[in-house]
């Protein structure tokens, strides 16, 4: 942005919340404009925060011998109950470390399966966890009409709510009724989908909403029992910010509404389809889940560059899930280029010293400080301009 000839900032929000024009011109009417969030982080009025906590690291996950794709036999230190930063250059080794060697040697290993990785010759400290999990952008859920609703288990707390409902009680419904894949409730013209699938061969399939019940997923008797005059579908049209204030008296569905609401996902409606979702939504979605469980403290997350495709304001909302789920015990392993994501972080492995052949060295480790402090680190260089913020 600071080498563009011309910028037009969109807000002032997400989803509903934007689609205005808030600020255009050069970067220094933008960082002039009093109304631009990018303004504010770009004239650092706003910065994202260090999240300091001076921890001492007592466990470790060791992994000897890596030698996948341009790994030198390398040997690297993870410590638990800590958020990591895996650095370098493009091709310089990252993915084939974390994704290729540590992730499928470890899925394999939790889940019992007798399985030889012949390019790591070991990997210790996996006794300390007891999931691990590998946020990605794909899709949420099995199909392309899944929603956050169901994905995050909100659902299930709606649908009993109304069949509570005194009208519900009467007529006999229980929480299936309120099922868009059970018989009963739901609209059988499009089979409680809400669309229409036509395909079209040649093309990519194409969804128009259903005649029948005009895209509310379910029949005219299921429609009929309300809750502060909304039906089950209004309240799928609702925003998470919306559907909290109105379920503000119900902790069990506040609760998770709360955790969407804590990564910046006020905005999207709960039953909106996950084909509608872009990939940081997605993966913010699938952290929310993880917000909203119950805490082992065992858990080894892995993300691969995370804040592809999200703004400033969405980074430090990123950041604050990332470091309460290390708060809570569980291990966060993030590969990663913004800076401003490195600069949080409690350790850092920095690879390279450059891409495919002249990569796949383990070139400094450390805190961020010990990083700028080593002459060998690119990372380390470009690093300390945003740790003097």
């Amino acid at each position: 942005m600071e080498n563009a000839d011309y910028i037009i900032d969109m807000g002032p929000g997400a989803g509903q919340n934007g689609g205005h024009v808030i600020a255009s011109g050069t970067l220094k009417d933008i960082l002039n404009n009093t109304n631009s969030i990018t303004g504010q982080y770009l004239s650092k009025k706003k910065v994202i925060p260090y999240f300091k906590k001076n921890k001492t690291f007592d466990q470790w996950i060791k992994i000897t011998g890596a030698r996948e794709n341009n790994l030198r036999n390398i040997d690297a230190q993870i410590p638990l109950n800590a958020l990591t930063c895996i650095t370098g250059v493009s091709g310089s080794g990252k993915s084939s470390l974390i994704n290729n060697t540590l992730y499928k040697y470890a899925i394999n290993k939790l889940n019992n399966i007798n399985w030889i990785h012949n390019k790591c010759t070991s990997i210790s400290g996996l006794e300390h966890i007891d999931k691990i999990l590998l946020i990605d952008q794909s899709p949420i859920g099995r199909t392309p009409l899944s929603n956050p609703a169901t994905y995050i288990g909100l659902f299930t707390y709606i649908r009993s709510w109304f069949a509570g409902l005194p009208l519900s009680k009467t007529r006999g419904y229980n929480i299936s009724r309120f099922s868009f894949n059970s018989k009963g409730g739901r609209c059988e013209t499009c089979k409680g989908d809400g669309q229409i699938k036509i395909e079209m061969h040649f093309l990519p399939d194409v969804h128009v909403k259903c005649e029948q019940c005009k895209g509310k997923r379910y029949n005219k008797e299921t429609l009929e029992i309300t809750y502060k005059g909304k039906s089950i579908a209004d309240v799928l049209n609702m925003t998470v910010d919306q559907a909290y204030e109105f379920f503000i008296d119900l902790p069990l569905i506040k609760e998770k509404l709360d955790s969407l609401r804590s990564i910046g996902m006020g905005y999207i409606k709960i039953g909106q389809t996950s084909n509608t979702l872009s990939g940081g939504e997605a993966q913010r979605i699938k952290l929310s889940r993880e917000l909203s469980k119950r805490a082992t403290g065992k858990t080894l997350y892995i993300l691969d560059e995370p804040t592809t495709g999200l703004h400033l304001a969405d980074i430090n909302n990123l950041l604050y899930v990332l470091h309460t789920l290390c708060d809570l015990g569980n291990t966060i392993i993030v590969i990663e280029h913004n800076l401003h994501v490195i600069k949080t972080a409690e350790y850092i492995i920095d690879m390279g010293p450059n891409g495919g052949d002249e990569g796949g060295r383990i070139i400094a480790t450390g805190t961020p400080q010990e990083i700028i402090e080593n002459p060998q680190s690119i990372t380390g260089q470009y690093l300390k301009q945003y740790l003097q913020v």
